[in-house]
């Protein structure tokens, strides 16, 4: 059974995200919820604790705590990949949303753990490679101020990587540019990529790591990376909190009936 707390952080929460509570809203004073029977002075102030963390809410001297007027993070589409932020700038991809998005951030906000690992089975037919084979996996934990909002772990060949700034752990980006810029400078420019997404209930250590509400689902991703011969340079699997982002892309709509009479 959940602490009492949690329960009353979690009917706070399902308010706030029915519009019951709106942004910019004060919530009760404690002394208020606690008359209500909501709980004692502790356990209404560690439900607050839980929402301000969870990026709900805010509390300040003077103001209480307040509905955050937050809309979920843009995640670019093909935009985010765009060669002139990562090879000329220093835009990496997660980089790239807060930009889109209008939101401030701070590179050490991505933090990250490297090993070397066998191939699972997803990462072995996407590489190519036996199953169980030695691969890199570079898993990243990115949060915004506080809040998680997003796991992604890369695998690579150790051929590509071995020698280079992806296999370095140290949090934030792999250097000026992240990992695509350290591909291209070992000779693997990214040409074209892959994407799978697909929403379900998170397995309870996710809903620990992301700090998720009850009931939340996540959205995985599945990114395979590929130089313009065809080779995949990169395999990376997501996992996101469903309610923290938006997903836009923006294409050109083909029209394979004109490009099939340019080739008669």
């Amino acid at each position: 059974m959940a602490p009492k707390w949690r329960e009353l952080a979690d009917r706070i929460a399902e308010k706030i995200r029915s519009g019951e509570y709106t942004p910019g809203e004060q919530l009760p004073q404690i002394r208020e919820l606690v008359e209500a029977g909501e709980g004692s002075k502790s356990t209404v102030h560690a439900a607050y604790k839980a929402l301000e963390a969870e990026g709900l809410v805010t509390s300040s001297r003077g103001h209480g705590t307040v509905v955050r007027d937050q809309p979920p993070l843009k995640r670019l589409g093909i935009e985010r990949y765009d060669k002139a932020k990562w090879r000329d700038s220093d835009e990496v991809a997660f980089i790239a949303d807060r930009v889109a998005s209008g939101r401030a951030y701070r590179r050490n906000e991505q933090t990250q753990t490297v090993s070397k690992v066998p191939a699972p089975p997803a990462v072995a037919a996407a590489h190519g490679l036996p199953e169980g084979a030695d691969v890199y996996a570079r898993a990243r934990l990115v949060k915004e101020g506080t809040q998680p909002t997003h796991t992604l772990t890369s695998y690579y060949r150790p051929e590509h990587v071995e020698g280079t700034r992806i296999i370095d752990p140290t949090p934030g980006p792999a250097g000026r540019g992240g990992g695509f810029r350290v591909l291209y400078d070992a000779g693997y420019e990214i040409d074209h990529m892959r994407e799978t997404l697909f929403a379900r209930v998170p397995t309870a250590d996710e809903t620990q790591l992301l700090q998720l509400a009850p009931g939340e689902w996540v959205v995985e991703l599945h990114r395979t990376t590929f130089t313009a011969d065809g080779t995949v340079v990169e395999f990376a699997l997501g996992v996101h909190a469903a309610t923290r982002f938006s997903w836009t892309y923006d294409f050109n709509v083909p029209d394979s009936a004109a490009k099939g009479g340019e080739e008669t």
